[in-house]
């Protein structure tokens, strides 16, 4: 169940089912929970957009969209938002990239504004959500070159 503790109805339920399970605790039942924080996640449109971005530019850079996604806007533009750390099961510390999926809303925002930005650098500009004859242009190019990119 999913609750939001700034709703004081909410809030009361999240305690009183907390305060159960320490009951069966208290019982010598065994009871196994997890507690996970829900973060806004990016938008289902944001993706879409980002997927657009990243297409657009491998056709235009010529390398494949994986290339583009990783090495460019994850490695290149964004490695404060995406690089993260873990302990393996070995007990070392290994580095990894965190997912889009993981993303909030804001961190989503600005890590395509990065890319946008360090992309236009280079002379590949990419087009804003809002510049609808733009996103046509690229999502035909997308098309054209969809075998060079995967």
């Amino acid at each position: 169940m999913i609750y939001r503790l700034n709703d004081d109805l909410q809030f009361s339920k999240f305690i009183e089912k907390v305060q159960k399970l320490i009951e069966r605790v208290k019982n010598k039942e065994t009871v196994t929970v997890e507690l996970v924080e829900k973060k806004p996640q990016r938008t289902l449109s944001q993706n879409a957009y980002l997927h657009v971005l990243l297409a657009f530019f491998a056709c235009e850079y010529g390398c494949g969209l994986d290339e583009a996604k990783i090495r460019f806007y994850k490695e290149r533009c964004n490695k404060d938002i995406f690089t993260s750390t873990r302990v393996n099961r070995k007990g070392q510390t290994v580095e990894y990239l965190r997912s889009s999926a993981d993303l909030s809303v804001d961190e989503m925002r600005l890590s395509i504004e990065r890319f946008m930005n360090w992309s236009a650098q280079i002379g590949i500009p990419l087009p804003d959500a809002s510049n609808h004859e733009f996103l046509i242009y690229a999502q035909q190019q997308i098309e054209a070159n969809k075998e060079f990119m995967y």
